[in-house]
């Protein structure tokens, strides 16, 4: 029942009496916090205020095309998710004070799915459904946020995130920009036959790093840098009269103008080099260096990938781990996604593996039989964070006059030390064990393929734990073709394993989200070192790669990565396009969250963890964190409909 109308007649001082309240409510939380006064003037004089009496049903799927906005002022409101008789099965959601509701029924014209029911006497301002249409389309950020609105708030935060570390930093850019808005010049062109005296005179006077070998069409035939003057001209002590061709670097790596500055990033790191040639339709358009996409970055990400490669020994492996901890610290200020911060840990993870490997292989001499190093886990989907355990092992293929386990034993001491070189980079050994050195992660093809069998045909809790640690794999080192036929036989036989893939359903079941009856977060002890704390791991980005991770199986996707499950999962026809978008930005924004957790951790010297304080957040962020974790719950309960749970 209605008892409170903020339009108040012709009177304009107790209008606006009444009206103050209102926005000043409304101006302490998204998206009405961003929103022009005067557009929050509109709103205000259009709301009532109406209660709710404890248990009382304030929309339902039986209440036809819902024609009312509705924000909550004080109390609280469940979304209850019902069977086909009407009776509740589960609570979906709890709505508090600030939050509004149903915005997907509004703009589809339809009646709600979930019954709203008010959880205690409740107090909710109304607008009508045209009153709502007007303001969707006189205000751009009601109207972002009510079509985008779990991005919309990330989209908030991320630029708090991004201020608050850039300013330390002293600068900020954005690696979510294209190549084509970063030219900022044209390209500095010679031909051929032009003299390296003529390009060094131009890089003096331009004051740049690199000039582009051109032919007549604007082709680009290879690059000349300062690197190359040092190592082709200065050195061999070549004549300046020389034509640049010469000691050019040529077939330079190109990008076209709409890639973005992120692919950029990750081509340099992966090559080592600085500088990269923006083409479009053959012809040259720019050129784009490291410093161009770093302004702010004192961390080279070339540089640091190219010294992982190039390290001589562990120990100077292990002196670059700081720098990869401030490398991560200056992506977040430039508010690259999280899923691409991800990646590029991987990447200069895979660098550094890589050496250690080939560090290990020279130390042990030539008498190793061939083999395939495996990555596992976090590592295997390309997922890691700043806190990791090693995940790993071996594969090796029969070889002539050897059994498995000769070849088994002159593997494991290699084994071995590979990863304690890794330990000491910083990566822990695993509790588990799932590690090269042990014989049981040392295996042949033949003898993977009986482990995952045994698993997959025995289903114990044991077997479904292995699944989901070992069934995200990647070839770290080695040839491709021993791990592609394992990955496709075994991806052949959980397909038409239906069984097996709902018992891993109902694993997945088993974390639920950390959030109480009334939308309150349960917080743990975390054994007593992280007193009312979440784990954002294990309650909150296990839950998503699990659920990813059963579709893939069943649908025989040969990605291990968690978002590109997802991705495929839409374009296969599986899931809605909306439904994924929302349930990625809750799992990147839990997964930014770890990734600051763990850098702050860092900085301060502390041990890193997965465990957060919820109330070392802000209301926007906690608004956020509980909007995630209620996409967990629907994302589980998309799961538990595919498999009848």
């Amino acid at each position: 029942m209605p008892i409170m109308q903020t339009e108040s007649g012709n009177n304009p001082d107790r209008h606006q009496g009444v009206l103050i309240p209102v926005m000043e409510f409304l101006g302490r939380h998204e998206p009405f916090a961003r929103m022009d006064p005067v557009h929050l003037e509109f709103m205000a004089k259009r709301l009532r205020l109406v209660f709710h009496a404890r248990d009382e049903q304030i929309l339902t799927p039986q209440s036809g095309p819902v024609d009312r906005f509705f924000i909550v002022k004080q109390g609280r409101v469940l979304g209850e998710s019902l069977d086909s008789n009407g009776n509740p099965i589960s609570t979906a959601w709890v709505l508090a004070p600030g939050e509004c509701f149903p915005i997907g029924a509004l703009l589809a014209r339809r009646p709600v799915k979930t019954r709203y029911r008010a959880a205690e006497d409740t107090f909710c301002f109304e607008m009508d459904r045209d009153d709502f249409n007007h303001l969707l389309k006189m205000c751009p950020e009601f109207h972002d946020f009510c079509t985008r609105r779990l991005a919309s708030l990330l989209d908030t935060v991320q630029r708090h995130v991004q201020f608050s570390t850039a300013s330390g930093l002293g600068g900020d850019t954005s690696l979510n920009t294209t190549l084509g808005e970063r030219i900022n010049r044209p390209p500095i062109t010679f031909r051929p036959e032009a003299s390296i005296r003529q390009a060094l005179q131009a890089m003096q006077d331009e004051r740049i790093g690199s000039v582009i070998v051109t032919d007549d069409e604007q082709r680009p035939l290879g690059v000349f840098t300062l690197h190359d003057l040092l190592k082709r001209v200065a050195l061999p002590e070549v004549g300046l009269d020389q034509p640049i061709s010469a000691v050019m670097t040529p077939d330079p790596v190109t990008l076209p103008s709409t890639a973005f500055a992120f692919e950029a990033a990750m081509l340099m790191a992966s090559h080592g080099f600085h500088h990269l040639c923006i083409v479009d339709r053959g012809r040259l358009r720019g050129v784009i260096s490291e410093g161009d996409l770093f302004s702010l970055q004192r961390v080279s990400l070339a540089n640091l990938g190219r010294s992982m490669s190039q390290a001589e020994d562990v120990e100077a492996l292990a002196r670059l781990g700081t720098d990869v901890h401030q490398l991560i610290g200056q992506m977040i200020a430039q508010g690259v996604r999280v899923d691409q911060i991800t990646q590029i840990i991987a990447m200069l993870n895979d660098q550094l593996t890589r050496r250690i490997i080939t560090l290990c292989l020279q130390q042990a001499g030539g008498d190793i039989p061939e083999f395939d190093w495996l990555s596992f886990g976090s590592e295997g989907r390309q997922e890691q964070t700043l806190k990791t355990d090693q995940d790993n092992g071996m594969l090796f293929l029969p070889q002539d006059g050897m059994t498995a386990d000769q070849i088994r034993a002159r593997l494991l001491p290699l084994a071995e030390q590979i990863n304690e070189a890794l330990r000491i980079c910083g990566f822990p050994l695993c509790r588990g064990r799932v590690m090269a050195n042990n014989p049981e992660c040392c295996l042949s093809l033949d003898e993977w393929r009986t482990r995952f069998s045994r698993w997959i045909e025995q289903g114990t809790p044991e077997h479904l734990l292995k699944a989901n640690i070992y069934f995200d794999f990647r070839v770290l080192y080695g040839g491709e073709q021993p791990g592609a036929g394992l990955r496709a036989w075994f991806l052949e036989k959980t397909s038409k394993n239906s069984r097996f893939r709902r018992q891993m359903a109902e694993n997945a079941l088993r974390l639920r989200p950390p959030l109480g009856f009334f939308g309150d977060f349960k917080v743990t002890s975390g054994d007593g070192r992280h007193p009312r704390s979440l784990d954002l791991k294990v309650n909150g980005t296990t839950p998503f790669v699990d659920v990813a991770r059963i579709f893939a199986l069943a649908l025989e996707m040969p990605d291990s990565n968690t978002t590109r499950r997802f991705e495929a999962c839409v374009e296969a026809g599986v899931m809605q396009r909306e439904d994924v978008a929302a349930w990625l930005n809750a799992y990147h924004y839990i997964l930014l969250l770890r990734m600051r957790n763990h850098h702050e951790q860092a900085q301060a010297g502390q041990p890193l963890s997965n465990f957060i304080n919820p109330e070392r957040l802000d209301e926007l962020e906690r608004r956020i964190l509980k909007e995630s974790f209620r996409q967990i719950r629907k994302l589980q309960s998309r799961l538990a409909l595919e498999y009848q749970l």
